[in-house]
């Protein structure tokens, strides 16, 4: 490691930090592509680090946003959090374990549509509105919920990343929940999904990476949680209509370049 490395490593993860602070995410699926094309990691390699880099973010996320969101207001939509979780820890134990079982091509070729998707999502559901009304009732929503929750972790697990942009929108149209509400619910859901996708990942020989570079983990994770907070307060001073398009258009070109890596 250069001496530059560090800068460039920290200096990184902290714009990834701000990116997703600026629309109230983690920014994990920025965090990727970087891993993949600036550092020149291998597609699960780099899916196992920004899986232990997204983890410190989202476990250190949850108790900022006490004082917007109090703690009782999480418990009192308990229905939520216990609903998702009975799909994504399923989805995040298998998605996992078939990350470590594809062709490291096929893998890059699953991540970079994963981003295409993504980009879609963050343009048309981060915006979501609620009616306070679910969509749908009783063990039909209870149903709905477990098969989304599903998806959700696996996609998690495959890129490493927390899942907000598909949870926020997905507990706000399901669930009728406010969204100030369901950024705090997902992160409720985000932290136990990903433990269990990282425990799945400990048991694969590719675990090893974050052994050997827990220096640039740190340095990386250190930058993040900074951008992040930095992003937090910066919340609302670029106007979102400006800044989801040109997001979505980097993770678009991200997704190009992740595909051609394969």
């Amino acid at each position: 490691m250069t001496s530059q490395q560090p800068i460039t490593i920290f200096s990184s993860g902290f714009a990834v930090g701000t990116l997703g602070g600026l629309i109230g995410l983690g920014g994990a699926e920025f965090r990727l592509p970087l891993l993949i094309g600036l550092f020149g990691f291998d597609a699960l390699s780099a899916v196992i680090l920004n899986k232990a880099i997204s983890l410190v973010v989202v476990a250190s996320s949850l108790p900022f946003r006490m004082g917007a969101v109090p703690f009782a207001s999480i418990l009192e939509r308990w229905d939520v959090i216990v609903t998702i979780l009975a799909g994504s820890l399923a989805g995040a134990w298998y998605g996992a374990g078939l990350a470590t079982k594809l062709k490291s091509k096929t893998l890059y070729r699953i991540l970079a549509i994963l981003l295409l998707l993504i980009a879609v999502a963050l343009l048309y559901g981060h915006e979501s509105s609620s009616s306070n009304t679910p969509l749908l009732m009783g063990v039909s929503l209870a149903i709905a919920g477990v098969i989304v929750g599903f998806g959700i972790g696996v996609v998690a697990a495959l890129m490493g990343v927390a899942g907000g942009e598909l949870l926020i929108p997905t507990i706000v149209l399901l669930f009728g929940v406010d969204i100030k509400l369901a950024g705090s619910l997902s992160l409720a859901v985000s932290l136990p999904t990903m433990i269990v996708g990282f425990t799945r990942y400990s048991q694969d020989k590719s675990f090893s990476i974050i052994k050997a570079k827990k220096s640039f983990l740190l340095m990386m994770a250190a930058g993040s949680l900074l951008g992040a907070f930095i992003g937090g307060r910066l919340l609302g001073v670029i106007p979102v209509s400006l800044l989801l398009p040109i997001l979505a258009v980097i993770l678009v070109v991200s997704s190009i370049k992740v595909w051609r890596h394969s």
